[in-house]
């Protein structure tokens, strides 16, 4: 028996509960020991499903311990003064333990009693005296085979070996409410202040092995504390006896409980004896025991694990099966292709160059035999019978004598051989309103060159944010977008110098200026009547405007502004986001941040011509007096254009010009000089050198019945034989029309003439007229 130093201080508080039945009686003991002063408050032991501890010293084996009845029968009484006083430390049993103990007394199971070589409490003592005998077979202890006693008793942390969720603990100070949990248990469970661990059925076990006490109060101070009381667990040890278990790894969770299915197998030596089966404790120290499977023979095999019988959640379902759309864009992409080569396919341009079946000019039938082509247009003929004068005079006896025609000159002549077929008064001097055209652009054509272009231009100004125009004369500069053409084809474009003019500057433009210094003189030509400028047809002449001063730049006879330079100043300063600062002159030298040009001078000839453009005229004759040295002015074009025609060998005696458009009333010119300037033009050959210069003339005289100021002429009966065969420049002022020109004959030969009719009026004048040059064009006049 082991001495009172090797007893362990067991738990007070622990008790074994009971399935109900009477075989369990004298298994267990009651140990109500308290801790030591210096070990931590220990912790109640939680249900377990097993736990197995290993002896520490000798052979693995585990002795049945037998109850304190059971001992007092077996050993001798010791004397009352040998008993040594129990331990101040341990304090006695709780109200509620003494409850547990007497309840248990009523039961046919013996309750744990404390250890036999230890003096059991007063209370205790009396509570053995009134416990009945167990009628439980006694478990007896084996004498032959010694061991030490010490290595019987384990210490075992249940803080690791609890469950999840331990059942909350009740101290001593509350054994009112510990009665009232015990009261709400089934009548055949005995009450106990402590859960025990319940025995598992399919384990078996000999009732004739020992039973070991472990002392489980012992926990790391480290641990946090479970409770006051004290906690004794029963472990049945006898299956170590053939093979110690190994030590499971420990685990941060503890595995789900094995499940098994039942199987038929025989019953249990203890399950004839009525005594059930101990739950094992595992070690101390061990966050979780492996659990083993005991066989009937007594022998432990470690268990399947075996997850807890939760229904496991089904799994997600699988994705649908993506359909790789890598074949949709490809057949998409082609059936695009598809319809884009069949619409392009289908366009006629495509089919026709293709020569496809279904083109528009794919032949229907067999390819024709080529035709023989004659050309219905040529030139005219040196060939052709040379009419008389004779003739012509008896051609022109009755248009010619009309009286509505006033004071007639006129003359014919024959280009090819310069013979005069008839004239009237060739020498004298009428105004030829607008046919003074006529001198002022074959001057300009005899001095200049024909490729010469005017030019309008920026230069910088005397600071870095100012810009200057510096006009340059051309009229036709047009305030249209690029891409729009004006009245005047191949005309310069505002924007275009704009454009030009913040590239080269970077933007820095404030303020625009403009030089009008080309120009001088008078902005209005001498006889001009004071309406003409502004008018439909006129406007001060200065050298820089646009659209030749036109509101609408699309439409010839139109209201014009009154300051064109001002206009143009304006509407250049808004394009570029500067502001217009008036006139000035440009510097010598300055910087040019852009220009522009007009067309070549053949082609500003041809539209003055055309439709008897004043405000054209007038900056072609300028340009002449630059060339020829003279003022850019009326005076100075006047001058040069007679001096230019006179060193060209043309008769300018008495002749006055006072402007270069004829708008002056003070021009006097005779219908011979109009007629040697044409003739010359219209020479059959290039003998004359003068003849290459003066062709322009002919390309802008208007087309009788078909352009120009002709358009709508020729219309009279007696005059519609002379359409699209007359080609002539008008002249018209009040009580003033003129027309000179040319015509192709019946017979295929060119005609020269130049008729001046004074004191008559427009409306009967101008078909009157008409009817002569047409009369010309009717006749063989041999």
């Amino acid at each position: 028996m082991p001495t009172q130093e090797e007893e362990p201080a067991w738990p007070s508080d622990d008790s074994d509960q009971s399935t109900g039945s009477s075989a369990d009686s004298g298994e267990t003991a009651h140990l109500p020991v308290s801790p030591p002063e210096d070990e931590p408050p220990r912790v109640k032991l939680p249900e377990q499903q097993t736990l197995w501890v290993p002896r520490l010293g000798g052979e693995q084996e585990t002795a049945w311990l037998p109850t304190a009845k059971e001992a007092a029968k077996d050993e001798p009484e010791e004397e009352p003064g040998e008993t040594e006083e129990p331990d101040e430390a341990e304090p006695e049993s709780s109200d509620g333990e003494e409850k547990a103990a007497e309840e248990s007394s009523d039961s046919s199971t013996t309750q744990p009693q404390p250890l036999p070589d230890k003096e059991p409490e007063k209370d205790e003592q009396d509570e053995a005296k009134d416990e009945p005998s167990s009628a439980t077979t006694r478990p007896q202890p084996l004498p032959e085979q010694p061991r030490d006693t010490s290595a019987d008793t384990q210490f075992i942390r249940l803080g690791d070996v609890a469950k999840e969720q331990p059942e909350p603990e009740k101290s001593a100070d509350e054994p009112k409410d510990e009665a009232k949990d015990e009261q709400d248990k089934p009548e055949d469970e005995p009450s106990s202040a402590t859960t025990q661990p319940q025995p598992l059925p399919d384990q078996s076990r000999d009732t004739s092995a020992d039973t070991q006490f472990i002392r489980l109060g012992d926990v790391p101070k480290a641990q946090p504390e479970r409770g006051g009381v004290e906690d004794t667990q029963l472990i049945p040890v006898e299956s170590l006896k053939k093979e110690p278990p190994a030590r499971p790894q420990e685990q941060r969770r503890p595995p789900a409980p094995p499940q098994r299915q039942p199987q038929p197998q025989q019953p249990p030596p203890w399950a004839k004896q009525g005594v059930p089966p101990m739950r094992p404790i595992p070690p101390a120290g061990m966050g979780q025991a492996q659990p083993m499977r005991i066989e009937p023979t007594g022998e432990m095999r470690p268990a399947e694990a075996v997850q807890p019988n939760e229904p496991t959640p089904p799994p997600p379902p699988a994705p649908p099966a993506r359909r790789s759309r890598k074949p949709l864009l490809i057949g998409a992409i082609a059936l695009v292709l598809v319809i884009a080569v069949g619409v392009a396919l289908a366009l006629p341009a495509v089919s026709n160059r293709l020569g496809l079946p279904w083109a528009p000019n794919v032949p229907k039938g067999d390819e024709p035999e080529p035709a023989a082509v004659t050309l219905a247009l040529h030139g005219p003929s040196t060939s052709a019978p040379t009419p008389s004068s004779s003739g012509v005079a008896a051609a022109l006896a009755g248009p010619a004598g009309a009286g509505a025609l006033g004071t007639l000159a006129g003359i014919v002549i024959d280009p090819a051989t310069g013979n005069t077929l008839w004239s009237r008064n060739p020498t004298q001097l009428l105004t030829p309103a607008s046919a003074t055209k006529l001198l002022t652009t074959s001057a300009a054509l005899l001095k200049l060159d024909h490729g010469l272009q005017l030019s309008t231009k920026v230069v910088q100004g005397s600071s870095p944010d100012t810009a200057v125009i510096v006009a340059g004369g051309d009229p036709t500069l047009s305030s249209l977008p690029d891409g729009q053409e004006s009245i005047y084809p191949g005309a310069a474009h505002l924007d275009d110098l704009v454009a030009q003019v913040k590239q080269a500057s970077g933007g820095t433009i404030r303020k625009v200026q403009i030089d009008l210094s080309l120009y001088s003189g008078s902005l209005t030509g001498p006889g001009w009547a004071p309406e003409d400028a502004p008018s439909t047809y006129a406007v001060p002449i200065v050298p820089g405007m646009l659209d030749a001063g036109r509101s609408n730049p699309k439409v010839d006879e139109v209201s014009r502004t009154g300051n064109p330079a001002g206009a143009l100043l304006q509407a250049f300063a808004q394009r570029l986001g500067a502001t217009a600062a008036g006139n000035a002159t440009a510097p010598q030298g300055a910087k040019v941040l852009g220009e522009v040009k007009s067309a070549p001078l053949t082609e500003l000839v041809d539209r003055a011509l055309q439709i008897s453009d004043n405000v054209l005229a007038e900056a072609i004759g300028r340009q002449t007096a630059l060339a020829n040295g003279a003022a850019a002015s009326f005076a100075g074009t006047a001058q040069s254009t007679l001096s230019v025609l006179a060193q060209n060998g043309f008769d300018t005696s008495g002749s006055t010009v006072d402007d270069g458009s004829g708008l002056s009333t003070l021009n006097r010119v005779s219908p011979q000089l109009l007629a040697q300037l044409l003739t010359v033009a219209a020479a059959p050959d290039d003998k004359d050198p003068r003849t290459a210069k003066l062709r322009p003339l002919l390309e802008g005289l208007p087309v009788a019945g078909g352009s120009g100021t002709l358009a709508g002429r020729f219309d009279a009966a007696n005059a519609s034989q002379g359409k699209g065969w007359v080609r002539a420049k008008t002249g018209t002022l009040s009580g003033v029309n003129t027309l000179a020109g040319l015509v192709l004959d019946a017979d295929g030969r060119v005609l020269v003439f130049a008729f001046m009719s004074n004191g008559s009026d427009i409306n009967v004048a101008r078909p009157a007229l008409d009817a002569v040059a047409a009369a010309l064009r009717g006749c063989g006049c041999r």
